[in-house]
């Protein structure tokens, strides 16, 4: 199914206009519920602090995650005690809560588990992206960095990001279900910042005169694979030539497959769905080659790591001078907070 919507949606599928009724229900659909907050007929709230959203008008991924550890560690070198909210896709959280340090990805997902551990900033999840913004405000955090929520339209943003895959772009440019687009393109307009991770190959209005948002370019850099069980690392320079099985449960697998083979690894492909809860038996595979996965799989998979486990962290990139645009924005935003 993933790989039939990945072809429908960014090959040169013509099926994808025999769901363009759906994507054109779907459209009234979300169009309709912003006009209603937007109009002040439904209610938004703020949390009591200001709230930078990172998040994207796909689906699938598009890097929002790291950029959101990348960007959470930049403020707090500034100063800012930063808090960093998620939804918790996957979690058994029902109600807001934060997450503490004996959490575990089942309780409260894996990018929030990873985020917490990776930036030491305090996290909280929940459905209610309000009221698990409202827990770290009154913990004392400064400012909130939402990882996704650009469509959860109860809670005000006051600095919007996002997002864009270089590569993929915006697909066939339609809505769901005929297209990978949870709104319109149009919304992009109303950003403060657009990145795009990897270069802009796809055709995209990237390059409008109309776009006033700071135009940044971001790149994924994959550092040194670290085992899972012990505290051994390699460089992936070191696996060049071997073969090895790859697994990947995020938005976009291929991506990860593409940057071990960049090192002359010989890559043996596992695709999983977003956020799938691997299990130990689906990384036994009949021999006794290595595996290498993504860090949000690796936080799935501590409970049963050995010594064939590793996992390759990324971080962001970016030029001085988008790193500084970036930053520029969001805490002009921050500083113009009123409420």
């Amino acid at each position: 199914m993933r790989g039939a919507l990945t072809q429908l949606w960014y090959g040169n599928a013509r099926g994808a206009a025999l769901l363009a009724p759906l994507a054109w229900l779907y459209g009234a659909v979300t169009s309709g519920r912003r006009r209603a907050y937007e109009s002040g007929l439904l209610r938004r709230y703020g949390v009591g602090c200001p709230v930078v959203v990172v998040g994207n008008l796909t689906v699938g991924g598009t890097g929002k995650t790291p950029l959101v550890a990348w960007l959470a560690r930049q403020l707090q070198t500034q100063g800012y005690r930063v808090g960093i909210l998620s939804r918790g896709y996957g979690s058994r959280a029902r109600a807001a809560r934060l997450v503490g340090a004996n959490a575990t990805w089942q309780e409260v997902g894996d990018e929030p588990l990873w985020l917490a551990q990776s930036t030491d900033c305090m996290t909280a999840v929940g459905a209610d992206r309000v009221a698990a913004g409202r827990l770290l405000s009154a913990a004392g955090m400064n400012v909130i960095v939402s990882d996704d929520g650009l469509q959860h339209l109860r809670l005000v943003p006051d600095c919007r990001i996002v997002v864009v895959d270089g590569e993929r772009g915006f697909g066939n440019g339609r809505l769901l279900p005929a297209g990978p687009l949870r709104e319109p393109i149009l919304e992009l307009y109303k950003a403060d910042a657009v990145v795009v991770n990897g270069a802009a190959a796809a055709a995209t209005p990237l390059g409008s005169d109309q776009l006033d948002a700071a135009r940044i370019e971001m790149q994924l850099v994959p550092g040194a694979a670290l085992a899972l069980a012990g505290s051994s690392s390699r460089t992936l320079e070191s696996f060049r030539g071997t073969r090895l099985h790859a697994v990947a449960g995020i938005g976009n697998p291929a991506r990860f497959f593409r940057a071990l083979r960049a090192f002359g690894i010989e890559v043996i492909e596992h695709a999983f769905a977003d956020h799938h809860a691997l299990v130990a038996s689906e990384l036994e595979f009949g021999d006794d080659l290595p595996v290498l996965m993504t860090e949000k799989d690796a936080v799935k998979c501590r409970s049963f790591a050995n010594a064939r486990l590793w996992y390759v962290p990324v971080t962001v990139q970016l030029t001085a001078a988008d790193s500084h645009e970036l930053l520029a924005r969001v805490v002009g935003r921050l500083k113009s907070y009123r409420r």
